[in-house]
Formats: C-alpha cells, sequence, structure tokens
C-alpha cells in the first residue's frame, strides 16, 4: 500500500466517524430540546459538549489530513518537472550497470539535492534502505587538507579514524557483497581539483576496480556514488568524467551528467498542463499567469525557489514539505 492510499483509507475512516458524530450531536440536542428533568438535561449537555470537543478534533485531522495528501499530489506532480537531460541519461548508465560514479552539479539553488533523491527514488528506490555513507565536505573539508575526508570516510565506514584508504574501499567493497551501497559527498566544489582527482583515483577507481574483479553485473546489489556540486565549477574541471555511453566504458571513470539549467516558460507550460490532474485548478484556470508567476517569483526560472513558489501557490509550504521529500 502507498503512503497515498494509506492517507485516503484513514481520510475515510475520519469522514465516517464523523458522520456518526454528527447523527449523535443531531439525536443528543433533540432529546436536550424535550427533557424536562433537571438531571437529565445536565446529562445531556454535558454528552452534547464531549460529542462537540470530539467532532472538533476529528476535524483538525482531516484537515491535516487532506493538507498531506494535497502534498503528496504536488510532490508527485514536481517530480515531472525538468532535468530531463540528467534522468535520461541517469538512467542510460543505471540500466546497464550496476556500479557507477556520477556528477551532479549547477550553480547555487539550481536543486541539486532534490535531483538526487529524484533520480533515486524513482529509479532505484530499494538502495536507500541499503547502507548510506553521506559527507557534506563544506563541513569538514579545506582544499589543502585530504586527511580530514579520509578520517570522516573511515569513521562513516565503521573504522579507525587513521585507517587507510585501501582499508575503507575494502569496507564499502564488503558492504556491497552483501547489499546495495550509496555514497554521497555533498559540496565537492568544496574541494580543490587536485583533491577531487585523488580521490577519484586512490578511491573510486580501486573500489571499481575490485567490484569489477567480481562480475558487478551479476550481483543483485548495486554500488553508486554521487558527487554533489553547489557551485557549478567541478564539470569544467581536468578530471576523467564520461558524458556519454559507449561500449567501452568502466564503471572507473565516473559520470558527468548534463549540468543543470533554469526552468524555461515553456517548460513550466509543458509541465502545469501535463500534471493538471495533481495541482490545484486555480493554477491550470490562469496558466499563462501562474507561468509568469513563478518565473518573477524564482528570478526566471532558478529550480529551488521555481519550486518553492509552485509549493506556494498550490497551498503548501516547500521548506516544511522538503525534509519530508528529501530522504537524502
Amino acid at each position: 500500500m502507498s503512503a497515498e492510499q494509506y492517507l485516503e483509507q484513514k481520510c475515510q475512516a475520519l469522514q465516517q466517524q464523523y458522520d456518526l458524530l454528527i447523527e449523535k450531536q443531531s439525536r443528543l440536542r433533540c432529546d436536550f430540546a424535550i427533557a424536562a428533568d433537571t438531571l437529565i438535561r445536565f446529562q445531556l449537555e454535558k454528552q452534547i459538549e464531549q460529542t462537540e470537543a470530539e467532532l472538533n478534533e476529528l476535524v483538525q485531522q482531516l484537515d491535516d489530513l487532506e493538507q498531506a495528501l494535497s502534498s503528496r499530489k504536488v510532490y508527485r506532480a514536481l517530480l515531472k518537472l525538468g532535468y530531463r537531460e540528467q534522468t535520461r541519461a541517469f538512467r542510460r548508465f543505471i540500466e546497464t550497470h550496476s556500479v557507477a560514479a556520477f556528477l551532479i552539479y549547477g550553480s547555487l539553488y539550481y536543486g541539486q539535492r532534490w535531483l538526487l533523491n529524484r533520480l533515486l527514488v524513482q529509479n532505484v528506490p530499494n538502495i536507500i534502505t541499503g547502507k548510506v555513507v553521506r559527507i557534506e565536505l563544506s563541513r569538514i573539508a579545506r582544499r589543502s587538507d585530504s586527511a580530514a575526508l579520509w578520517r570522516e570516510l573511515a569513521a562513516r565506514v565503521g573504522l579507525e579514524r587513521q585507517s587507510s584508504i585501501s582499508e575503507i574501499a575494502e569496507r564499502v567493497y564488503q558492504w556491497w557483497r552483501t547489499q546495495n551501497v550509496l555514497l554521497i559527498l555533498y559540496d565537492v566544489d568544496c574541494l580543490s581539483e587536485t583533491f577531487l582527482h585523488e580521490l577519484i583515483r586512490d578511491f573510486w577507481l580501486v573500489l571499481a576496480t575490485k567490484v569489477n574483479a567480481t562480475n558487478p553485473q551479476g550481483s543483485q546489489f548495486k554500488l553508486l556514488m554521487f558527487l554533489v556540486d553547489y557551485d557549478g565549477c567541478v564539470g569544467s574541471w581536468d578530471i576523467p568524467f564520461v558524458e556519454k555511453l559507449d561500449p567501452n566504458w568502466k564503471p572507473d571513470n565516473p559520470v558527468k551528467l548534463p549540468e543543470i539549467d533554469q526552468f524555461s516558460d515553456n517548460e513550466l507550460t509543458n509541465w502545469l498542463e501535463y500534471a493538471a490532474d495533481e495541482l490545484p485548478t486555480k493554477l491550470i484556470d490562469r496558466l499563462d499567469e501562474t507561468v509568469q508567476t513563478i518565473l518573477k517569483n524564482s528570478d526566471n526560472g532558478i529550480p529551488e525557489p521555481a519550486l518553492g513558489e509552485i509549493c506556494h501557490l498550490s497551498g503548501c509550504n516547500w521548506y516544511d514539505e522538503e525534509e519530508k521529500w528529501l530522504r537524502l
């Protein structure tokens, strides 16, 4: 059962309780109107008050559920907006290879984290339930000090902080033999070009080589690594990225997904028409006005402000929903 189906069933059950309480309240009021005994009237009055309190609580629960259902529809619609080139490229590699590293890059506020979650939720949702290692490089990394990253990565995989890079790779490899493994390095733009090159050469290449020697295509488990750049600079670095899948590609070389761009007015218009059933009618009835409002309040289509504006127009708050929608 999906989360949405669960919410709908719960909403139906609460609605049935509400209808029964309304009927009970009506009968109590009728009994109160014709009762002559003071004690009976007092007892009926208290029962009416209790019923009204239960009704108010149910109304609040129903409102919360309806808001949750509305937010789920908006979320489902947003999963269809933009990022088509990145999604197609990711699917080409992931459908033929179980081991790969990917660069997600673009300017600040272009929705890198949203895209990461979207790619995984829509294409490899099971990987989120395996071993997940997340490191925010902006917190620990200095461009000239690689030791901080290796200490952090060692600790994240359950090793002593002074463990060697080969030991870290071995631990991740052993994980992969029994389960899905997901490695996410946020803020790779905080590293130097030289350091990122060393990370790929000394860690990912070693790990991918060990996995390839074990016939990864015969394994039921996936090993994926994501390098997330919030500055848009890493794509131009002299790193051995590949952009297109060809028969000679090996997972040793990370894949550079297309750079994230702004949402265009045509893209937003087509999306609103396509996702009409998931969105409030008012957004579709004034389609051109809706598109211009989104563009105006997102610096001409910058993804994250655009997503926030769409949520606002749909009656939900992007910042409240973000932590529910983004599991990684």
